[in-house]
């Protein structure tokens, strides 16, 4: 029987909040010699119960792999909310599922984590049933940044304005997005360099139209720094579709059908309507040593706490 330390949470941007329990998680599996994890779910427990969408800062597989790649997680179980998960009561939502199912011995949640039926689940309960239960439990004070609560709502308004640098802040890590690419018009740009058409996940928040300093990593793990173009190009379409096209700066070859993944950093400038494609091509220049710039001041992509 595999014993488990488990975190509990949404975990949409994979915070530094979130980050304070996960640490607290792998900490614990090492102490105790098991494996560490995460039990989550595939989409918002209030979209379903709601029936009102909720884009996310992250897609499922983008957080999945935050968690491991940030945080050293071994595990994340990652479950379809359901009408089980949904009608569940609290307590045999702790014993049945995350006991019995998940042979959790430890569990770790955050100040304001609620669960089981009608999220009649409650920090102090948890801790008064695992108490009980012979079940270790660690509840995780909130964690501020410049006495701001770091929590995904905010971050996620964060996003939606463009505010990267900010976001980012509060994250403990650059805005990611993965996706495959496909094909785009790329006119304008291609000519210059190569372009990356993003294929935006599904309910996941893109950053407000304009023009971010991004990187790209490739399959092989290559990263290049990139331009990356988010809105609806109105130099060069008519239509209203959203895209994401990224620049890739010293890269040649094509990436279309692989996927990749894409960091944001900094928002240079609104999207904009050039009066020809000269100037267009003109301004992608200039935006990327722009991008050059920040990248030789910030070697590592590497965000101030």
């Amino acid at each position: 029987m595999k014993e488990r330390v488990i975190a509990l949470g949404f975990f949409d941007g994979v915070h530094l909040g979130h980050g304070a329990l996960l640490r607290r998680t792998a900490q614990e599996a090492a102490r105790r010699g098991c494996t560490s994890a995460v039990f989550t779910f595939d989409r918002p427990p209030k979209e379903v119960v709601s029936g009102i969408p909720c884009p996310l800062i992250n897609s499922p597989a983008d957080r999945r792999e935050l968690i491991r790649r940030l945080y050293g997680i071994d595990e994340v179980i990652m479950v379809p909310f359901d009408q089980e998960m949904m009608t569940t009561p609290w307590h045999q939502y702790l014993t049945d599922i995350l006991m019995e199912r998940y042979h959790a011995v430890h569990l770790v949640a955050g100040h304001d984590h609620h669960f089981g039926h009608k999220n009649e689940g409650s920090p102090e309960r948890l801790v008064a049933a695992c108490g009980e239960l012979g079940l270790g439990c660690d509840i995780i004070p909130k964690v501020e940044v410049a006495g701001i609560e770091v929590s995904s709502t905010y971050i996620r308004r964060l996003v939606e304005l463009g505010q990267i640098d900010r976001a980012n802040r509060f994250l403990g890590h650059p805005h990611v997005m993965t996706g495959p690419v496909r094909h785009g018009r790329g006119i304008g740009s291609s000519r210059l360099f190569p372009t990356a058409n993003l294929e935006i996940p599904p309910h996941v928040l893109v950053p407000s139209h304009g023009v971010y300093v991004t990187r790209v990593t490739l399959p092989d793990g290559g990263q290049y720094a990139a331009v990356t173009n988010v809105g609806t190009r109105p130099t060069v379409n008519n239509g209203t579709d959203v895209t994401v096209e990224a620049c890739l700066l010293d890269f040649q070859g094509d990436l279309y059908g692989t996927t990749v993944r894409l960091e944001f950093f900094h928002k240079l400038r609104d999207e904009m309507r050039f009066d020809s494609m000269d100037a267009l091509r003109i301004q992608i220049a200039a935006d990327a040593e722009t991008t050059r710039a920040y990248f030789r001041d910030h070697p590592d992509g590497v965000v101030e706490q």
